[in-house]
Formats: structure tokens, sequence, C-alpha cells
């Protein structure tokens, strides 16, 4: 039933199925561009299709999954009727979801129009309420497939999960052929396959549960112990995912009032989710489950191995593609997307949202990396407390450079907030324990051991500063002390990120660092420095 989590072969399984699946997103956002461009039917699709997306966040992959995932692991680790609890947890949702989803049929107008009050007044309006209101129903659909993905995730069986996005753009790509061949409406068949999709990913999720022998059976909702738990977790986590929607809110809303941006923005945003989904989000998936359970077990040394490697992989990835879409952004945009109804003017409106989200990518990826050490602890408070103050940031750059930069505030804004974000949130796991006390398990713990991976000393503070950029001499320092304690060199990026999780990771020993924090870190950070030193002569040796 269940299979131990191999980090690298998660990532791989889940990393190449969602490119795939972004591949046939790019070629369904080609399809659209040609037939619509950036006219009002294409932008009032847009706003249709992420007023689900936008609520998935909280329901499905976001808020919901995030405390359901480390409580169903642990469940599972134990023993303790995890599918009792999937099958309570999967009822009580789908039972708040149908209500929801009425509501949301007679409240659509109102949700359009906080979305994209710009399209008050013309046809763009009336034509998203109605596209709306078809593309609704989704959310029930992808919400009860994300579930049982979770389930298949914390099991260690990520092929299914990671495969079902495919059956969206598929689908996507099968409709807006037939349209073009029989002269179909093209919004209103596009409109129509949203919620036919989701019906098919539910479908191929519950199906490779069942056949995985995590059988799910749907039952009139009632309110366990174990719901209250995890409704009490999820509930920081629904209001971290709603200060996020306030954040593509404010963008959208700033977008509606340029003619076009909301498609520039849309277009530019499927591009740098290529990576981020490719890497960040198939971390995400398989790191939560992996920490939780090695927590719950007791594994310390093998989740700080894990998150070592987490963020190395992140990192080694997102960096070039970073840089790609930040310097070359013109040709990408020209040749994926100029053709048909896009015009020159399209593209170059949308290479300049590109290159400023491309600035902000390793950011986007790094959340997924340090999120689901809270989560794997079930904080779910504290990564809301800090989508707050990333949410000020956002508000603040993209509103009131609007007057300035127009549209392309709203990316301005996003990327500033997103390296809020990754600094608040790594600033946040530095009290999360360290090893400084513990053992290298080839040496005993030294002076370069604590340089290397100690987070009460100054030292090592430095060296997760540096990692947390992928920069730096302290990080380059540390890793190098690491490498002569442990008998071997590591690469020098690997210390650097050794260092930061290892800071951030460790919960084994509550630091002595915190009762005289001045001067204890200052004796730390000498005897760090002089042993580092020592250590790494003895290596050259």
């Amino acid at each position: 039933m269940t299979r131990p989590i191999r980090l690298m072969a998660g990532f791989l399984t889940v990393g190449a199925w969602t490119l795939l699946s972004r591949v046939l997103g790019f070629a369904r956002d080609v399809a659209i561009a040609a037939m619509l461009g950036a006219g009002p039917v294409a932008q009032a699709f847009l706003i249709a299709f992420s007023l689900p997306n936008m609520f998935r966040r909280f329901f499905a992959e976001g808020a919901f999954n995030m405390a359901f995932v480390p409580m169903f692991s642990k469940k599972l680790q134990v023993g303790d009727d995890p599918q009792g609890f999937a099958a309570d947890a999967l009822s009580g949702l789908a039972g708040l979801l149908i209500v929801f989803t009425l509501i949301a049929q007679l409240a659509m107008p109102a949700l359009v129009l906080a979305m994209a009050s710009g399209f008050v007044g013309d046809e763009r309006f009336d034509l998203a309420v109605l596209f709306g209101r078809i593309a609704f129903p989704y959310i029930l659909f992808i919400s009860l497939a994300a579930l049982c993905s979770g389930v298949l995730n914390a099991a260690g069986r990520f092929a299914a999960a990671a495969a079902a996005p495919v059956f969206l753009n598929v689908l996507f790509l099968c409709a807006i052929g037939a349209a073009a061949w029989l002269g179909w409406d093209i919004g209103l068949t596009l409109a129509w396959t949203v919620p036919v999709a989701g019906i098919a990913q539910l479908g191929l999720v519950w199906w490779a549960a069942d056949r995985a022998g995590l059988r799910i059976r749907p039952h009139w909702p009632r309110l366990t112990p174990d719901l209250r738990r995890l409704a009490v977790i999820a509930l920081p986590a629904m209001l971290a995912g709603g200060v996020v929607q306030i954040n593509l809110l404010v963008g959208r809303q700033v977008a509606s009032w340029f003619d076009g941006a909301v498609a520039w923005l849309a277009y530019a945003d499927r591009l740098y989710q290529l990576p981020l989904g490719v890497v960040g989000i198939a971390i995400g998936v398989v790191l939560l489950p992996d920490l939780s359970r090695r927590l719950e077990a007791g594994d310390t040394e093998g989740g700080r191995d894990a998150f070592n490697r987490a963020t190395e992989f992140a990192l080694a990835l997102t960096l070039p593609a970073a840089v790609a879409l930040a310097v070359v952004p013109g040709p990408l945009v020209t040749v994926l997307f100029e053709r048909g109804a896009f015009t020159a003017a399209d593209s170059a409106a949308t290479a300049a949202a590109v290159a400023v989200y491309g600035a902000g990518l390793p950011a986007f990826v790094l959340q997924k990396v340090l999120q689901p050490l809270y989560f794997a602890r079930a904080d779910t408070r504290t990564p809301f407390r800090l989508a707050v103050v990333a949410m000020l940031v956002n508000a603040a750059a993209a509103i009131g450079l609007a007057f300035v930069a127009g549209y392309i505030a709203a990316a301005i804004g996003a990327t500033l907030a997103g390296w809020a974000m990754v600094g608040l949130l790594w600033r946040g796991s530095r009290g999360m324990g360290c090893c400084g006390r513990g053992r290298c398990k080839t040496a005993p713990a030294s002076a370069a051991h604590r340089a290397g991976l100690g987070a009460d000393g100054g030292g090592a503070d430095a060296a997760g500063r540096a990692a947390g950029s992928g920069l730096g001499h302290a990080g380059l320092a540390g890793g190098r002390a690491g490498a002569a304690d442990r008998c071997r060199y590591r690469a020098l990026f690997r210390g650097g990120a050794a260092a930061w999780r290892a800071a951030a990771f460790g919960t084994a020993h509550r630091p002595a660092a915190l009762i005289g924090p001045g001067r204890r870190a200052f004796q730390g950070w000498r005897s760090a420095s002089t042993g580092s030193s020592r250590a790494a002569r003895r290596a050259g040796r």
C-alpha cells in the first residue's frame, strides 16, 4: 500500500509529468492566443477560469492539503486508520464545496467585479459572468482530486497525481480543435471544457488510489475529533491562502484598467510558471509528506538531508531559468505566442512582464522549499502572519507604481512580495532549533562541524544567509569546514545549503545560545572561525 519516499525519484517523476503538462499548457495558450489574441473573449475567459483556480488555493493543493497531508502521512506511518480519516475528510470537503459552488453561481457578478472592476460597462463583464458560471464547478472536482492526490503522495505514489493535470490541457487542445473544425463558439467551448476536465482528473486519481489499496468511499459528512483538529490547522493556512489571493486580485485589478494587460500578464505568467511548476511545485509535493513522516518517526538527520537535497535541486535548476527569462524574454515570447491575432505589440508588452517575473522566479521556488518546514510541524499560523507582510509589500508596490509603470506594476509587486516572503520564511525557520549539540556520523562535533552545521553561532548564521541567496563567502566557508570535519569535500554550493538547512531544520535540541544570546553567540562565532581555519588546513593536506 505504501512505499518509501525517495526524494530524487519523486522529484523526477513529478517534475517530468509537470513538464509535460506545462508544455501542453503552452500549446493550449498558443492556440488561444492565435484564435483570440488579447481581445475581449480571451480576457473574459481568463478571468472566468481564474475564479475556480483562485479558490482551489484554499480547498485543493493550497490550504486544505497543507493541513491534510501531514496528518494523513503521520496516520499512515503509525497505522492509525488513515483510510477512515481520508474518507471523513473527503466527505466533509465535498459537502462544503457543493454548498459553496451553489452560492458562487448566485454571486458570480460580484466575484467578477472583485476580480476585474475595469470590465464594468463593456462586453467583457457579461462574458466573464457567463463563462464563470459554467466553469466554476471545476472547484468541486479539482479539490476532491487534490485530496486523492495527497493520499497517493503520502503513500509514496506520485505518478498518477502528477499526470492528472495533463488531462486538462489535452482536453483543452481537443476542444479548441473541435471548435475550429465544427464552427463552435470558442469562448463557450473553452468554458465547458473546464468542468469536464475536472471530472477526468478526479476519475484518474480516484482510480489510482483504489488500485494502490487506498480505498476512499464518501459518506454523509460527520464532524470527528480528527476533522476538528484538521479544521483548526487548516484555518490559518486558508487565511494565508486568502492573502495570496488578495495579491492576485490586486494584480488583476491593476491590469484590468489597461487594455489588453490581463492577457499580457496571463501569458507572461505561463512562461515563469513552467520552471516554477517543474521545480518548485514538484519539490513541495514530494518534500512535505517526506518531512512529515520523518518527523513522526523521529528521523531528524534524515529530514535535514532531505531538506538539503531539495534546496540544492531547486536552486540548481531555477537560477539558469531565471536568467533566461530576465535576459531574453523578447525572443521567447515572440517564438511562442506571436502568430494569428497575437501581434508584435502584444509580444513586446508580454516580454516586459516576463522579465520582471524572471527576477522573482528564485523567490517563488524557494517558498515551496521553505514552507514544508512549517507545514510538516502543523504550523500554519506563522506562514499566515508572514504572508500578510508580503501582501502589504505587493499592494504598496502594485498600486503605488501603477501610475508610473502601468500594468508592469502588478509584476513588480508580485516579485518584491516573493522575495520579502522568502526572507521572512528563512528568518522564521531559524527559531526551529539547531544541531550544534548533535554529532556527525563520522566524527565528533568540533568547531569546524559547528561552523558548517550549527545555528547558534554567528558564523553559521552568516552561512545560512549566504546559502539563502546562493552567494557569499560565509556559505563557502561553512561548506569547506563541514566537509573537512566529515573527512570529505562537498560541492561548495551544497556546503552552503547544508548550513542553511541544518540551521533551519534541527529540532532535537534547544540551542543553549537562547539563554545568553549575545555572549554565547560571540563565543560560538570565535571558536567556529578558529576551528574552521584549522579544519580547512587539515583537509588541504
